[in-house]
C-alpha cells in the first residue's frame, strides 16, 4: 500500500493535470523545502496523466483542494509508474485501451493513441502482440509513415526494455517490408541488445522484401564488426532460404559445408529448405544428392516428406507419392494435411475425383484438419468437372471445420447451384455464408432477371440479412 506522501503528491499532481481553468486558492503559509521529484518520476506521472484525459471521461469532477504535502523522500520511476493514477479514479484500464486501439479504423487516431499509451504503460509495452496488429493494419493502409511514427516512439524505451522488446521493433519493420529501417535500427541499438536474435532479425526483413543482396552484405557485415555475435544455425537457414529463392542454388548448397566448418550442425529445417529450392526449379536428380545428404546427417522431418511428395506429384508419379505416404503411415513421421493435400492436388490434375475424396476421407480418418489448400483444390476441380453434390458437400465441410477460404470460392458453388436451377439450396448456402461472417457485398445469389424465381430468391435472401450488429467479414 502506498504511503501517505506517495498519495499526497499523486493528488496534487492529479490536480494540476486535470483542472483547465486556474482557481484561485487562498494564500498558504510557505512550506517547509522538500526534495524535488527526480525527473523520470515527473515525467512519468505527467505521461500517465495525460493517457488518463485522453482515454477516460470527457467530464471532469470538481476536487477539492488537496492539503499541502509533508516533505518525504524521492520515489523510484518503477514506483511511480507502476502506480501512475493513484490520485485518480477514472482512468481506463488497460485491457480498454488496447480494446480501443484494435477498434480504431482511422489510421492518424489509432497512432496517436499507440503512441500515448505506450509512452505511459510499461505494461503496454509488454502487449507484443497489439504491436503486431497495429502494424499490420497499418500496413493494409499502406501508410509506412504511420508504423514508422509509431516504430520510432517506442526507442526512448529501449535501454530499460529487455531483448525481446529490441528484436520486436527491428522484427515489426520487417513486417511493415522496411528492412532499411529495421538494420538502422539495430545499429542504434544499445550495445547490450545487439545479439544473434536482433542480427536475425535483421536478416529475416530483408528476406522478407526478397532484398536477397543486402541480405548477403549483412550476413557478412555484421557479425565481422560486432564479434560477440556468431551466425547460429537459424541465422544460415535464413540464408539458404535467401539463396534458393534468388535462385543461386549451388551457393545455397554450399553454406552446408560452411556451417560445418564453423562447427554448427545443419538440422532437418536446412535440407528441408534446399530440398524445396531443388524440387521448386526442377532440379530433381540434385534433391536426391540433397536428401542423401541429409540422411546421412539428420533424421528427415515430415516436412522433407512433403518435399519428396510435391516433387513426385509434379512429375506425375502418383502411384510413387501414394507409396511415400504409406510408407510414412508405418515407419513415420507421420503425414500431415500438407502431405494429403499434395496427393489430392496429384488426383485432382489427373481427373480423380473419386479418388481425391478419398484421400480426404483418409485424412480426416488420420485425424489431420483438412485446411483451406484441401478445399481450395477439392471444390475447385467439382466445380470445373459439374460435380455440383461433391462441391456443396465441400461448402458445408468448409464451416464444420471452420475454416476461413476465399469468399469467391464460396461463391463459385452459389453461383453454379443458381446456373443448375438449385436456387433454394444457393438461397440457403448463401445464408449460411452470412452467418459465418462473409459479407453480403461479397457473397451472393448473382442478378439472373431472366429467371423470375432468382430475382425473387435474391430479394428473400437479402432482406433476411442477420442485423446482429456483428462485423462481416469478406474474403
Amino acid at each position: 500500500m502506498a504511503s501517505p506522501a506517495v498519495a499526497s503528491r499523486a493528488r496534487r499532481l492529479s490536480d494540476i493535470f486535470s483542472s483547465t481553468t486556474p482557481r484561485a486558492q487562498p494564500p498558504k503559509p510557505k512550506p517547509a523545502p522538500a526534495p524535488a521529484l527526480a525527473p523520470k518520476v515527473a515525467a512519468a506521472a505527467s505521461r500517465a496523466l495525460r493517457l488518463s484525459d485522453i482515454f477516460s471521461s470527457n467530464t471532469r469532477r470538481a476536487q477539492p483542494p488537496a492539503p499541502a504535502p509533508a516533505p518525504a523522500p524521492n520515489v523510484a520511476a518503477g514506483e511511480a509508474e507502476a502506480k501512475p493514477n493513484a490520485g485518480r479514479s477514472h482512468a481506463m484500464p488497460i485491457g480498454r485501451i488496447v480494446k480501443a486501439i484494435f477498434q480504431e479504423r482511422d489510421p492518424d487516431k489509432l497512432v496517436s493513441k499507440f503512441i500515448a499509451a505506450s509512452a505511459a504503460s510499461q505494461r503496454f509495452r509488454e502487449k507484443h502482440r497489439v504491436y503486431e496488429v497495429a502494424v499490420s493494419r497499418l500496413k493494409s493502409f499502406g501508410r509506412c509513415d504511420a508504423i514508422t511514427a509509431i516504430l520510432d516512439s517506442q526507442k526512448p524505451f529501449l535501454e530499460a526494455s529487455g531483448e525481446d522488446f529490441a528484436r520486436l521493433l527491428v522484427r515489426l519493420y520487417g513486417l511493415a517490408s522496411l528492412p532499411s529501417h529495421a538494420a538502422a535500427t539495430f545499429h542504434d541499438l544499445p550495445q547490450k541488445h545487439k545479439s544473434v536474435m536482433t542480427f536475425n532479425a535483421v536478416l529475416a526483413a530483408y528476406l522478407k522484401a526478397r532484398d536477397f543482396d543486402a541480405l548477403a552484405t549483412a550476413f557478412q557485415q555484421i557479425p565481422a564488426s560486432h564479434p560477440t555475435i556468431v551466425p547460429s544455425v537459424y541465422s544460415y537457414n535464413i540464408l539458404i532460404s535467401a539463396l534458393c529463392q534468388k535462385p543461386d542454388l549451388s551457393a545455397a548448397l554450399d553454406v552446408i559445408p560452411l556451417m560445418e566448418k564453423c562447427g554448427l550442425t545443419p538440422n532437418e529445417v536446412s535440407f528441408g529448405i534446399l530440398l524445396n529450392g531443388f524440387y521448386r526449379n526442377g532440379r530433381f536428380d540434385d534433391a536426391e544428392k540433397v536428401r542423401e545428404m541429409m540422411e546421412r546427417n539428420v533424421k528427415p522431418n515430415v516436412k522433407c516428406y512433403n518435399a519428396k511428395l510435391r516433387d513426385l506429384v509434379a512429375q506425375g508419379r502418383i502411384q510413387d507419392a501414394v507409396a511415400v505416404i504409406e510408407a510414412m503411415q508405418k515407419d513415420g513421421p507421420k503425414p500431415d494435411s500438407v502431405s494429403y493435400n499434395e496427393l489430392i492436388r496429384g488426383y485432382c490434375k489427373e481427373g480423380k475425383l473419386e479418388e481425391a475424396k478419398k484421400v480426404y476421407d483418409d485424412l480426416v480418418k488420420n485425424e489431420c484438419a483438412p485446411n483451406r489448400g484441401t478445399f481450395h483444390t477439392l471444390v475447385s476441380h467439382f466445380l470445373e468437372a459439374g460435380e455440383l453434390d461433391l462441391a456443396l458437400n465441400c461448402y458445408h465441410e468448409i464451416f464444420s471445420w471452420k475454416c476461413r477460404v476465399k469468399c469467391s470460392l464460396l461463391q463459385g458453388v452459389v453461383t453454379a447451384l443458381v446456373a443448375a436451377s438449385r436456387v433454394e439450396e444457393a438461397t440457403s448456402i448463401v445464408k449460411l455464408g452470412w452467418k459465418n461472417n462473409y459479407s453480403p457485398m461479397d457473397l451472393n445469389l448473382p442478378a439472373l432477371i431472366e429467371k423470375d424465381k432468382v430475382v425473387e430468391a435474391e430479394m428473400d435472401c437479402h432482406n433476411s440479412v442477420p442485423n446482429d450488429g456483428g462485423e462481416r467479414v469478406g474474403a
